[in-house]
């Protein structure tokens, strides 16, 4: 019998079988890794969490409700450890970020409002991935802006707008020059940004909210200009909305406003006269910057940068570069700052403390603005925070969220975030483990309702 030679042939896969194949294997090594993700626990909250506080309110028909967040995020770039010696490590930028991060998330918020946003590589796809879109803005020049972001599946963006204070008129007077119809002391290239939210769904019926934030001028000493600033955004946001003919719709206004709540300019949002040591602090702030008037002398070449200056020389309670106003510069008197605002804004957190305060029939629980200035109850921005910037060398309250009603509706405060303890705090923000910027971030739950006449 003879034998019968037999080649063996090589089986060789096609390219389409061999990219299948692969295809499968990495499927198989992403189950894995998802697993193997899975059954590991999640590493603790980089933040200190702080309690929700609910508040009763009254059994009205709800026509909105929304939770709002505004914060200072403290840019990167006004990081300096002379002015953060006790953060330590937490003054670096990958330090910072994951507790940004988590707690711009972890209050759930439908509306956030930030102020000194930088670092939008690294923010912006946070934001992507939460389900929010935004809007971002920074005056001429400067290295970080404000952001409004709001969710993409509640919301939509119909209008939008951002303000320059420096370019902002205050008069309409032919006879007076152009820097005297602003009538600003200092160029400070702050700015607001507005929106409308319309609310998405079939049921919305054109309903929404006007939302702006800003950062105002950050300088101490400059009183007037601040005022000016404040009462400008105000009359800004009402313009946007008489002009888009949306004032059934009520505006939020919330932000890193640079004043506390004995300021002249608080007092002239939520339409508290102005006492006599307000109306010296607005006269002795009156002056003319060198960045209106070149022709100021100049008493020192470089100023301290926002946030700058060492306090224990403590410049930035200082006027510098400036001299005294004059009637042809255009600063607005006490009488014309009133009536540029023409309408009353009111605050959560004042209202929300407040109420919680009564709730509890005593002081404890609830740490307030006015305990710590020795405030009459009574008196608007008594019930602010006692804190919503803690550092080393500077503490005080700056940030608010203000509500504007619409004419036929009225927003309530049914929850507020709590503000940070002050032994959390101390001795000074950021702090590892508690919050990565120097501000406190505000969070409310505000409820819509028809009024009932």
């Amino acid at each position: 019998m003879s034998a019968v030679s037999m080649k063996r042939t090589t089986y060789e896969p096609s390219p389409e079988q061999i990219a299948q194949a692969d295809k499968r294997r990495l499927k198989r090594l992403e189950k894995k890794l998802q697993q193997k993700q899975e059954s590991q626990p999640l590493p603790p909250c980089p933040i200190l969490s702080r309690p929700w506080i609910s508040l009763s309110n009254a059994s009205q028909p709800t026509t909105q409700s929304v939770k709002v967040m505004t914060w200072n995020l403290l840019a990167q770039c006004l990081v300096r450890s002379e002015l953060f010696p006790t953060s330590g490590k937490a003054r670096k930028a990958n330090e910072r970020a994951p507790m940004i991060h988590a707690e711009i998330l972890s209050h759930d918020a439908d509306i956030l409002c930030m102020q000194e946003v930088d670092r939008l590589d690294k923010l912006l796809p946070i934001l992507d991935s939460a389900g929010y879109s935004y809007t971002y803005a920074a005056g001429p020049a400067k290295p970080h802006g404000c952001l409004i972001a709001y969710r993409n599946n509640m919301f939509q963006s119909v209008h939008a707008e951002v303000i320059e204070y420096d370019n902002l008129q205050v008069h309409h007077n032919p006879e007076f020059n152009p820097d005297a119809r602003i009538g600003s002391s200092h160029r400070t290239k702050n700015i607001g940004s507005i929106v409308a939210l319309q609310w998405l769904g079939s049921d919305s019926d054109n309903k929404g909210y006007i939302v702006a934030t800003t950062h105002l001028f950050w300088h101490p000493a400059y009183t007037y200009e601040r005022a000016r600033q404040a009462s400008l955004l105000l009359r800004e946001v009402v313009a946007f909305q008489e002009s888009r003919r949306l004032n059934h719709w009520p505006c939020i206004i919330a932000g890193d406003f640079n004043f506390a709540p004995d300021d002249p300019a608080y007092s002239l949002l939520v339409g508290d006269p102005l006492s006599r040591e307000q109306r010296e602090r607005l006269e002795i702030s009156r002056v003319v910057h060198v960045s209106i008037d070149p022709s100021v002398p100049q008493s020192i070449v470089k100023e301290a940068d926002e946030g700058g200056g060492d306090e224990k020389a403590d410049p930035d309670r200082v006027i510098r570069n400036s001299r005294i106003a004059m009637p042809s510069d255009g600063l607005l008197s006490d009488t014309e700052l009133c009536a540029l605002v023409r309408h009353r804004l009111r605050s959560a957190y004042d209202e929300g403390q407040k109420v919680q305060r009564a709730l509890l029939e005593q002081k404890s629980g609830v740490a307030t603005y006015g305990d710590r200035k020795s405030l009459p109850m009574e008196k608007p921005g008594a019930h602010e925070p006692m804190w919503t910037s803690y550092t080393h060398y500077w503490k005080t309250t700056l940030d608010y969220i203000f509500i504007l009603d619409a004419p036929e509706s009225r927003t309530d405060v049914t929850g507020y975030l709590q503000p940070h303890r002050t032994d959390d705090v101390a001795p000074g923000l950021p702090k590892t483990g508690i919050c990565g910027s120097d501000h406190f971030s505000l969070c409310t739950q505000l409820v819509t309702s028809p009024i009932t006449f």
